[in-house]
């Protein structure tokens, strides 16, 4: 570590005064102007990130659905998960230095770590399409070369597809070709070989309307078109030519304000999605014939993923445990139709991909969404060995054939992490084969009416939850009042969480009517305003 090349490179990418920051979930978030800091020195501690596992590690430039004005930076460990929390700390400490202590914070990472600083460091970069995005990735790559790190900067690609990336890197190419191509092939292949089998192959296209959300899922799925299927004919809107990015539009929009997304023209029955501004989330939706808007989230897609899955398990013959795993956010009809209808267990963790993800690790086949469309599917290496060889070997038609359904699934599937291009192909996979229509999916079940809503606070912390976040520990008497007003509703259920990311907190309510899962949502917040330090002026139903 040369101090004076440093020294030099950090004045170059100043911190301002008086800006703390915390790498969260979504690593770090903020205005684009307050980034420049924050991405040379995640540049440093991907260096060190990779000698620490002697591995390749992904820095990822994006800030999701949220405002384009916004930008944010996330580093992708060597499997293509979410970093490691130890150095979600280490994270947050270096970008947290001031000036003058950056090399002694770097050193204390270093010794804390017990990396060999000889080791070679390379980094994979990426970034979406925001107009801050290339100049802060350039910051990246300062800060990567300042300790000597190898890069290679793949330009404007999907956070998911980063994500990838970087586990064929270090699967030396046995999760697949770690380039653009090489992801291309794969999904493709695998989605042809299973569209083959669909009762109706070859008689009529499939035709799906895509929200891009104006951001980077049109310019990748514009590229992967000539890959697909003459079946699948997908038709892009929001593409990012004319409007801002997640602007009125995208999955969060969608989801958040159940209703379709400016710019996209839906006609009765006609099945549409959207994605999110870096393309790791979807859900799906339709008008029905009176023009009533239906959508069908993150819990509809794990329950139809769900089904396939299981029926083809139970083909193989083989004993091979499967669940899913929700957060609290799950609609409360999902979880009753997974667990009593289809004899599925399911498992609720805390808010956030990582805990999904580390939970479904723990099944041979693990499936995870959170509501909002951010999800995957998970085999572990047992599993999916068995599944593989089962489609090579097997005497039985019916087994084999089964096993070659889940082996083109496990190679569709993107196990890294949620993949809005990836799942997209899973569900219209699974559409065609089980010959089922949009509104036939929908009619699983019946989503009890709920409401999402958030209040301003002064401070996020006061609020404390257990019980994977269903219940308030602090402030004291909060819990206790919304056990009181939850009593007064049928079939509701109400939570309140500290946001990850601001100084929110995050209501959630349903009930039998949307009628009473509003007023609940909104008696609900009343008692934070005033139990947990509401900032600004009352909550108004």
């Amino acid at each position: 570590m040369d101090p004076e090349a440093l020294k030099k490179y950090s004045a170059l990418h100043p911190k301002p005064a008086g800006v703390t920051l915390q790498y969260g979930t979504a690593g770090f978030r903020t205005k684009a102007e307050q980034l420049d800091h924050v991405m040379f020195r995640m540049g440093l501690l991907a260096v060190l990130r990779s000698k620490a596992t002697v591995s390749t590690i992904g820095v990822m430039v994006t800030a999701s659905h949220n405002p384009e004005e916004d930008n944010g930076v996330k580093l992708v460990d060597p499997l293509g998960e979410m970093l490691h929390p130890s150095w979600e700390e280490y994270a947050t400490q270096l970008v947290n230095a001031e000036e003058q202590e950056l090399q002694k914070t770097l050193t204390e990472i270093c010794q804390k770590a017990a990396l060999n600083q000889h080791k070679d460091a390379s980094v994979f970069i990426g970034r979406d399409t925001r107009p801050s995005s290339e100049k802060l990735s350039q910051s990246v790559i300062d800060g990567i070369s300042v300790l000597g790190g190898q890069y290679h900067d793949y330009g404007l690609v999907t956070t998911p597809q980063l994500h990838y990336l970087v586990c064929c890197q270090n699967t030396q190419g046995q999760y697949g070709k770690a380039t653009l191509e090489g992801y291309y092939e794969k999904l493709s292949k695998a989605f042809t070989e299973l569209i083959k089998q669909s009762p109706s192959s070859g008689e009529s296209q499939r035709h799906l309307k895509i929200d891009c959300a104006n951001g980077i899922g049109a310019l990748k799925l514009t590229e992967m078109e000539p890959y697909f299927p003459k079946e699948v004919v997908v038709h892009l809107y929001n593409d990012g030519t004319k409007e801002k990015l997640n602007h009125l539009c995208g999955a969060d929009f969608v989801k958040v304000h159940q209703k379709p997304p400016r710019g996209l023209d839906m006609k009765p029955n006609e099945r549409c999605c959207s994605f999110d501004g870096d393309a790791d989330r979807i859900v799906y939706y339709y008008k029905d014939a009176t023009g009533h808007f239906h959508l069908i989230d993150g819990d509809k897609i794990a329950t139809l993923i769900s089904i396939f899955l299981k029926e083809l398990l139970a083909k193989t013959g083989q004993t091979l445990q499967m669940a899913v795993v929700q957060t609290a956010y799950a609609n409360g009809s999902s979880t009753r139709y997974l667990e009593e209808t289809l004899k599925v267990p399911v498992h609720c963790v805390k808010t956030g991909v990582k805990h999904l993800h580390h939970k479904a690790q723990e099944f041979d086949v693990g499936v995870y969404f959170e509501a909002n469309g951010h999800g995957t599917v998970l085999f572990n290496k047992a599993a999916e060995t068995t599944i593989r060889q089962l489609a090579k070997e097997e005497k039985d038609d019916e087994r084999r054939e089964a096993a070659k359904v889940l082996e083109n699934m496990i190679d569709l599937i993107n196990q890294t992490v949620g993949d809005a291009i990836s799942d997209m192909l899973v569900i219209e996979a699974i559409l065609a084969l089980k010959g089922l229509t949009v509104q036939q999916w929908d009619a699983l079940y019946t989503d009890l009416p709920n409401r999402l809503l958030k209040v301003q606070v002064a401070d996020r912390r006061v609020i404390d939850t257990t019980d994977a976040e269903r219940r308030a520990v602090t402030p004291s008497g909060l819990q206790e009042k919304i056990d009181a007003l939850v009593k007064k509703y049928k079939l509701s259920r109400a939570f309140v969480r500290p946001s990850g990311t601001e100084d929110v907190v995050r209501i959630y309510a349903e009930a039998d009517t949307q009628e009473n899962a509003d007023a609940l949502a909104h008696e609900v917040s009343l008692a934070v305003y005033h139990l947990a330090g509401g900032r600004g002026a009352p909550p108004q139903p």
